[in-house]
């Protein structure tokens, strides 16, 4: 998974459990892609997006790891057909990190109907086919690699017969796109952004209670498959503070890996500099080009992007394939807007 159903503090609701974020250019400026409340959570699983929930979509344009810009979408009851009134709020400055800023009202729309603003900042919320794809077995072998310092054991395991995890799976989502004018007065010369998702949910006392935060891929599958209280710890605390807390822990955990497959002459500095590019935990994009999470480079995030080879050859320095690629999924993403695959 990417991070589906990554946290027990995000299994409590799923419409508040973020499965992807996806950055990469659009039609008419930088698309952000938000995926939550995966039907993999099961029939009984709440379905939509959460009325008492702010969902929101962070920009950091001086690289210090604290928002600048953020985008949030709120949602009403969902009605008797499924569908949910949502507004979609702009707040900026120092106001952008404090959950109870209001900002400005950007537009409104109910789910499954696009909506732009006059300043072309275009939205849509809906049901969509998955378009993630990871191998299961492949999945469940990672994540006892790192949790137990050992190679990753595939002996059982046939390639030919990889299959999607996710193949039927439906998320809910959110498709954000600002135009190209809106957010380059706002960032340096060099265009670079740093993006990250954040869910919270309202509190009986009136704050706010951080629920789940997305930044790099497959963070969560890598080093928190079977530790549930760092799958707790890496979603509610703040970019600026992921050196800090989770920074060695991080590193521990890709030495004992490397150190198994002794790929590394150094394996604690392997995992310090794996540590290092990963934190904090921020998906870095240039705005103005195309996303892609590959090899060469990390610059945002396509949807065609097969992000599990890249991170789990990354993290265990050892060349890793998952026997799948973009043809894994139900259906095919697409170059319009809202570019997910939408469902009826």
């Amino acid at each position: 998974m990417s991070h589906h159903l990554d946290s027990p503090l995000a299994l409590q609701d799923v419409r508040l459990d973020i499965t992807d974020l996806y950055v990469f250019r659009g039609e008419t400026g930088t698309a952000f892609v938000l995926d939550v409340c995966p039907s993999a959570a099961g029939e009984d699983a709440p379905k939509g997006f959460h009325p008492e929930a702010q969902y929101e979509i962070k920009i950091d344009c001086d690289h210090d790891a604290v928002e600048d810009v953020t985008y949030r979408f709120s949602f009403g009851e969902r009605t008797a057909q499924g569908g949910q009134e949502f507004e979609l709020r702009m707040i900026t400055g120092t106001d952008a990190r404090d959950p109870h800023a209001t900002g400005s009202l950007v537009a409104q729309s109910v789910t499954g109907q696009a909506v732009a603003s006059e300043r072309g900042i275009r939205a849509w919320a809906g049901r969509a086919s998955d378009p993630f794809w990871i191998e299961p077995d492949v999945l469940k072998a990672i994540g006892a690699a790192f949790a137990n310092g050992t190679r990753v054991d595939l002996s059982s395991w046939d390639p030919a017969r990889a299959q999607n995890l996710f193949a039927d799976n439906k998320v809910y989502t959110i498709v954000l796109e600002v135009p190209d004018d809106e957010l380059l007065p706002a960032i340096g010369a060099d265009r670079h952004i740093d993006v990250w998702a954040l869910t919270s949910l309202a509190t009986d006392a009136g704050g706010w209670r951080p629920v789940n935060r997305f930044g790099h891929p497959m963070v969560h599958p890598l080093f928190a498959q079977l530790d549930e209280e760092l799958g707790n710890r890496l979603n509610t605390t703040a970019p600026a503070d992921d050196v800090k807390v989770h920074g060695e822990k991080l590193a521990e955990l890709v030495a004992g890996v490397v150190r198994a497959y002794g790929t590394a002459a150094d394996p604690v500095a392997y995992g310090k500099t794996v540590a290092a590019r990963l934190l904090p935990n921020v998906m870095p994009y240039i705005v103005g080009t195309q996303g892609v999470y590959g090899f060469a480079c990390w610059n945002g995030r396509s949807m065609i992007d097969n992000a599990p080879d890249v991170m789990f050859s990354f993290a265990t320095n050892t060349p890793f394939g998952i026997g799948l690629d973009r043809n894994a999924v139900a259906a095919k993403p697409s170059d319009t807007f809202p570019y997910v695959p939408v469902l009826d």
